[in-house]
């Protein structure tokens, strides 16, 4: 930083910002921390009564806060495209979406890009479903400017690795097999196939079939098989899986062919969740939590289903850690804790 004449600044970075007052009229902030003085603005500045100026000089090596940024969010590579920045603006802009899906962060590549002195990358946790228009994203960079080697470096670090990514949902069609006497022999309402129907809804995943099954092993397991046939690309169960003798679904599904990923999750609402897969499609056993629960372990695990992604018993397993859901009275799922502890990565 040094001090230079008015008269002499064109060309050179403000370092600090410029208050304009004319009394009972206007008092605003004529020119930022970070502005480029162009001849156009120097009788401005000396009728503010500023005859002397801190600057920055831009040398060859070094770029400018607003030009490095939009640098920077070229550099880390935002897969797929389906972006939206914002005017770059005292060295940041902001990264929105214009599509539906899984947001995916490259979580080990962000702290390797973050790693880099003057720069500054802050993302929403992995993971998450996103709609067009949600923020993803803001790319800062610290000083008024940085070295053309330092951005060169990032762009090594990143290499072809996109940084974000936005994975757009598969269009399943799902099938719900309902389970419980008291529904299959008209006792009850079957409350939690709409449910079920409401929430797939949210991804895109057309409800095609729909049966209700007694509380017995074959034919539970028979209509997962009668789905599977049908082309379903995801089959949903509904209901008998808690430990009670008359609860058979988890055993059905079993029986049906499927491979048990996991029964039982530290995740609350949904203890007695199940996750399997027949082949590539994925089955799953829902807790009755899930027809009361504003968000639970299935809300979680959606957006990953969803995209086409396979779910994990260690992922399951790690929800332990942000697996409790606080029940708030305003929810604000997924902008809160719930499930983000162990973040998807890409």
């Amino acid at each position: 930083m040094r001090t230079i004449d008015t008269v002499d600044a064109v060309g050179t970075v403000l370092c600090h910002d410029l208050t304009r007052i004319v009394r009972d009229t206007v008092k605003e902030t004529a020119f930022r921390k970070g502005h480029v003085v162009r001849r156009e603005d120097i009788e401005v500045l000396l009728s503010m009564g500023k005859t002397r100026l801190f600057v920055w000089d831009l040398g060859r090596d070094m770029v400018h806060e607003n030009d490095a940024v939009r640098a920077l969010a070229d550099h880390v590579n935002l897969g797929g495209g389906g972006f939206d920045l914002t005017e770059a603006k005292e060295g940041r802009l902001d990264v929105s979406t214009r599509e539906r899906g899984l947001f995916l962060v490259d979580v080990p590549l962000l702290g390797e890009v973050n790693d880099h002195d003057e720069i500054g990358v802050a993302v929403r946790q992995s993971g998450v479903h996103v709609s067009p228009g949600d923020k993803l994203a803001a790319l800062k960079i610290i000083p008024l400017a940085v070295s053309k080697e330092m951005l060169a470096s990032v762009k090594k670090t990143v290499g072809d690795r996109p940084l974000l990514e936005v994975r757009p949902y598969l269009p399943l069609r799902a099938a719900v097999v309902a389970t419980g006497s008291e529904v299959y022999h008209g006792r009850i309402k079957d409350g939690f196939t709409p449910v079920v129907e409401e929430k797939l809804a949210a991804y895109g995943i057309e409800v095609f079939s729909k049966a209700v099954c007694d509380d017995d092993t074959d034919e539970i397991a028979g209509r997962v098989r009668d789905a599977l046939d049908a082309g379903a690309g995801i089959i949903v169960c509904t209901g008998g899986m808690s430990v009670d003798p008359d609860d058979l679904t988890p055993g059905a599904i079993k029986a049906s062919g499927a491979e048990i990923v996991t029964y039982g999750s530290p995740a609350l609402p949904g203890a007695m969740f199940l996750m399997a897969y027949i082949g590539d499609v994925p089955v799953l056993g829902l807790p009755g939590c899930v027809m009361f629960g504003r968000k639970t372990i299935f809300d979680i695990v959606m957006p990953r289903i969803a995209a086409g992604l396979k779910v994990t018993r260690r992922e399951i397993r790690g929800l332990g850690h942000g697996g409790l859901c606080l029940s708030c009275q305003s929810c604000i799922f997924p902008n809160c804790g719930f499930g983000r502890a162990e973040p998807y990565s890409m």
